[in-house]
């Protein structure tokens, strides 16, 4: 077969020929020498993309091939990383310095002659550069490729249509925005836990509010359940274990007013609620923009329909349109569990058997059919877009209301309920958690004699507020209410609760006396497990030694299943070892008002 004229198709076995010979020509030359010819084909051929993309792609492969031993290939790398996320680049008169740009801002490599990093700064728009130890370590450990996903990040915070002017707005009035939240995380207000980490992101107005740094932006952490609370007790590196949002913008198809100053007056004045009074949005203080304030959530939220309405009513409209594809919230939960298989399906509702200490095993069942119901179907949430500093406080609010209803309901998710049922083990207790009405559930289990059903209506007011009360045969204890409710709210596991109610009600007809010696009641919640206090380590913990802190507020955590980070530290224990680590700790420290 022989080539057509000119611009048709090339034979098979010239292309062959074609490359061989290529191979031959280069065979001897060196790697920068390749990288500069593959350099100056791309920048021939800029003006035509089809031609441009296979060469871009080439010189990518060569890029990333290529030990980055010199300040040629280091210059080269970035030039290409920079490319890829679309950013501009350019070196400094001296060349020692190497520019990535954006319209919000920009990034300072400063670079040594030998082709190491000395520093990274990040400047955004009209602030001086700051230091960024994070990427200056992966630089200098050339790990180019995490470095890269970093800059998409920073770059991501900032996607905002409309020009340059319009862009530099918007950021202005999001810095403006910091300023104000910041003003209302100081406000004073009355403290609720000992543990002042945990009482400012549970109490605190907006939660625990970290300022942007290192090219990030600002940080709300505003929900962490006792077992978060346990697992950061063992943290030594940065970052939140808990619930946290980001401070952005982004665009908007309509246009809103936005604050072009802060709201706020200093000294702030406050209303009846606590909150401050902010100066109206009028003309003088604010500007028409195509864009809205976003609170980016890390993880996001499964979220109810009737929360997104009224987080809808909350920012005025800004949240406008009711989600179309819902699903019920176990299902939603059960999709985003790290813990659970990906194969367990929802259509007749899915059963779960939950490990416990002392060899003991419950069964949960959630039928799909009644949790179909419209309340309890929801979607999720990634951003909650908002126009006013003063939404956030009764966003955050919604977002703890919601995250206490997860928690509660994912306390009952077990990954290893498939082994347990395949091997036909009995449970000790079996029970069927249904949905009631809006922010109330009802789990239904029975008795020990098997004759009698009981039903257990827990109402979730909101995360501060749980409201429990057990429907018995011949059997009414409003002091056990109390008492129910309390355990749920200390430990939020749906399980350890169900626990402690069957050793109360075990073999009993008629109503408990209460408990006068505070040794015998401690030992009747022995399955409360008490958070860790943030000082104790995880080592400390697993120590049967060692006791709560005096005078610390103890919070309850739910049994824990091991993630995959812990699989083979957990392969020669029972299903329940770790929570017996947890349960050792449940005698110490509880007040007298639970007993």
């Amino acid at each position: 077969m022989e080539a057509k004229s000119e611009g048709g198709p090339v034979s098979t076995k010239k292309t062959k020929t074609l490359m061989t010979d290529l191979k031959s020509k280069y065979a001897d030359k060196s790697w920068s020498e390749t990288l500069q010819l593959v350099r100056r084909c791309l920048e021939k051929t800029k003006g035509d993309s089809r031609v441009c993309e296979p060469i871009a792609k080439c010189l990518q492969k060569i890029n990333e091939a290529l030990n980055v031993c010199s300040l040629t290939a280091m210059v080269s790398r970035l030039e290409m990383i920079a490319k890829q996320r679309g950013l501009g680049s350019h070196m400094s008169p001296t060349e020692t310095v190497c520019y990535l740009t954006a319209d919000l801002f920009y990034m300072e490599v400063v670079l040594l002659r030998g082709g190491g990093v000395e520093d990274v700064r990040v400047a955004h728009h009209g602030e001086a550069p700051v230091s960024s130890p994070s990427l200056l370590q992966l630089l200098r450990m050339k790990k180019f490729q995490e470095f890269s996903l970093k800059l998409d990040d920073l770059a991501s915070f900032y996607i905002i249509s409309g020009d340059s002017d319009v862009k530099i707005k918007i950021y202005t009035c999001l810095r403006h925005l910091e300023t104000d939240l910041f003003k209302i995380s100081h406000l004073p207000r009355c403290l609720r836990e000992s543990d002042l980490h945990v009482d400012l992101i549970m109490n605190g107005r907006i939660g625990n509010v970290q300022p942007g740094k290192e090219g990030t932006p600002m940080t709300i952490e505003y929900y962490i359940s006792p077992l978060d609370v346990l697992s950061g007790s063992s943290s030594t590196g940065e970052g939140s274990v808990g619930q946290t949002a980001l401070v952005t913008v982004g665009s908007s198809g309509a246009s809103h007013r936005l604050q072009t100053e802060s709201l706020i007056s200093s000294p702030p004045q406050v209303d009846s609620s606590g909150l401050p009074v902010f100066q109206p949005l009028s003309e003088s203080c604010s500007e028409l923009l195509p864009a809205t304030f976003l609170l980016k959530l890390q993880p996001p939220l499964p979220m109810l329909t009737p929360f997104i309405e009224k987080m809808g009513r909350i920012t005025d409209g800004v949240i406008a349109e009711k989600p179309q594809q819902v699903e019920p919230l176990p299902q939603l939960l059960m999709k985003t569990s790290k813990a659970l298989s990906s194969e367990i399906s929802w259509t007749d509702g899915v059963q779960f058997v939950v490990p416990l200490p002392a060899s003991e095993y419950h069964s949960y069942v959630f039928p799909g059919a009644v949790w179909g119901r419209e309340s309890w179907k929801g979607v999720l949430v990634h951003t909650v877009p908002f126009t006013h500093p003063g939404h956030v406080p009764a966003l955050l609010d919604l977002l703890r209301h919601q995250s206490a209803i997860n928690v509660l309901l994912a306390s009952c998710f077990s990954g290893h309920n498939q082994l347990i049922v395949d091997a036909g083990l009995l449970c000790d207790l079996r029970c069927e958690i249904r949905p009631e009405s809006d922010h109330c559930l009802s789990v239904t289990f029975s008795l020990d004699d098997n004759n009698h059903l009981a039903v257990l209506q827990v109402t979730v007011v909101d995360s501060h507020q749980m409201s429990c009360r057990l429907m018995m045969p011949d059997f009414v204890d409003h002091k056990l209410d109390d008492y129910v409710s309390r355990v749920l709210m200390r430990c939020m596991s749906i399980p350890i609760t169900m626990r402690a109610i069957r050793r109360k009600v075990s073999g009993r007809t008629t109503p408990p006396e209460p408990a006068a010696d505070p040794e015998s009641s401690a030992a009747m919640e022995s399955d409360v497990i008490s958070a860790v206090h943030p000082s104790v380590s995880r080592e400390a913990v697993e120590d049967e030694s060692v006791t709560s802190p005096p005078g610390c507020s103890v919070m309850s955590v739910a049994a824990p299943e091991p993630d995959n980070a812990n699989t083979d530290a957990i392969a020669n224990r029972s299903p329940c070892a770790s929570l017996g680590v947890y349960s050792r700790w449940v005698t110490s420290g509880l007040p007298a008002e639970l007993l």
